[in-house]
């Protein structure tokens, strides 16, 4: 081979050498080209809900860490505030057995109005490859406020991330308008948590 080589100018060489490179960088695997890497997209989703006329708005997302570590985003309700912008404010106000009590405001309409609410979370529930935790509202200026959220094991370093929230208004409003707040609102607190959880992850 060495000898073949010799024959051609130094400019050939490189070229060659040039082109082993492009293919070992196609041949070897890397993060990026991972089915997860490559999907960042939130899917956005409607669902129905027991005893509700109205719709949750709901979002999933995929997420480069694993379970332990996103869900130790999802149940860090005290900094809520800081990892979700949507929730304008977040505090733990209270405790009832294994579950948590947390103040929540968000903004809707564009921040023509805001929810509030404290919401009581269940502790998280296994099943399967799955974690569950679901939470309800309280009391608020709203009929009603579910949140779900649902953290799937992909694999041993990458995770799904789920959350369906439904808020009933007290007030007429359409339904359209109210299921795409709660979608919107969904989305957004699937991406930021995703965020951090991989902050988290990379951080390790």
């Amino acid at each position: 081979m060495n000898s073949v080589l010799g024959r051609f100018s130094g400019r050939t060489k490189l070229l060659w050498a040039l082109c082993a490179v492009g293919v070992l960088a196609i041949a070897l695997p890397t993060a990026a080209s991972s089915p997860l890497a490559a999907n960042r997209k939130v899917v956005r989703y409607d669902v129905k809900v027991a005893n509700s006329d109205i719709e949750a708005g709901g979002a999933k997302a995929s997420v480069m860490a694993p379970t332990a570590v996103v869900k130790s985003v999802i149940t860090d309700y005290a900094k809520y505030a800081k990892v979700i912008s949507k929730f304008e404010q977040a505090r733990v106000v209270g405790k009832s057995g294994d579950r948590t009590d947390v103040y929540l405001q968000v903004p809707i309409l564009k921040g023509a109005a805001k929810i509030w609410a404290v919401v009581r979370f269940d502790q998280p529930q296994r099943n399967e490859k799955s974690e569950v935790v679901k939470a309800k509202m309280v009391k608020g200026n709203v009929k009603r406020l579910d949140a779900v959220w649902r953290i799937r094991e992909v694999d041993e370093q990458n995770s799904e991330l789920e959350l369906e929230l439904l808020i009933v208004p007290d007030m007429p409003a359409p339904r359209s308008l109210v299921v795409s707040e709660a979608r919107g609102a969904a989305a957004k607190a699937v991406t930021d948590a995703r965020r951090e959880a991989e902050r988290r992850q990379a951080a390790k």
